[in-house]
């Protein structure tokens, strides 16, 4: 008769058998040589430009009129954002800015049909959060005393090519800040200006 020690000794061999056998080194394909370090590589200084791929985004307000621009520039190292905003555009002060997982701002005045923050999961927005950030998390945007303004933001968490998926994105501005930490967009609130990435 088979002891229950046994049989636990059995599986513990075959186990260990297997993990040696799955640890086995793979041959790789052989290579021309090492890979050029960062500092080897061609760039500008030799006339050598990435293709970079543009969009841009008409950007209205809750009343469906232009009130500005955004302008996306994809580098070699993430995507590049530039926002204007006219005169009278907005209220003074810090807004959350985002980019959102849907391109449409048909809704005019609302723009929830945007969908949420591109990249969106439970608990990640914010880019202060430790399970964060969300694809779509961007710093605070600074409205003038006129209502106008100039943004310049730079991120490495999403790019062209998934801002301009099959659904599209957009780019949504909130009526308050951006916190970065509270869930589901840092408390900043409704959404005051849409525009659709292309």
């Amino acid at each position: 008769m088979i002891t229950r020690t046994a049989i636990a000794t059995a599986a513990l061999v075959l186990a260990a058998a297997c993990g040696q056998e799955s640890a086995q080194p793979q041959e790789l394909p052989e290579t021309a040589g090492p890979l050029p370090s960062p500092s080897e590589m061609p760039g500008p200084d030799e006339g050598v430009y990435p293709s970079m791929m543009r969009a841009t985004a008409s950007i209205i307000g809750a009343e469906g009129t232009e009130i500005g621009t955004a302008n996306f520039l994809d580098g070699p190292n993430g995507e590049l954002i530039r926002v204007e905003l006219s005169k009278g555009a907005l209220e003074p002060g810090w807004h959350g800015i985002h980019l959102h997982a849907v391109g449409t701002c048909e809704d005019v005045g609302e723009f929830k049909e945007s969908g949420g923050h591109q990249g969106k999961h439970e608990g990640g927005h914010g880019l202060l959060n430790p399970k964060g950030p969300e694809a779509g998390d961007l710093p605070n945007i600074w409205v003038a005393a006129d209502g106008s303004a100039g943004y310049e933001a730079f991120t490495r968490l999403t790019g062209l090519d998934a801002l301009l998926d099959d659904d599209g994105s957009a780019i949504i501005i909130h009526e308050d800040e951006d916190d970065h930490m509270t869930q589901p967009i840092g408390g900043a609130g409704a959404r005051v200006a849409c525009g659709v990435i292309e």
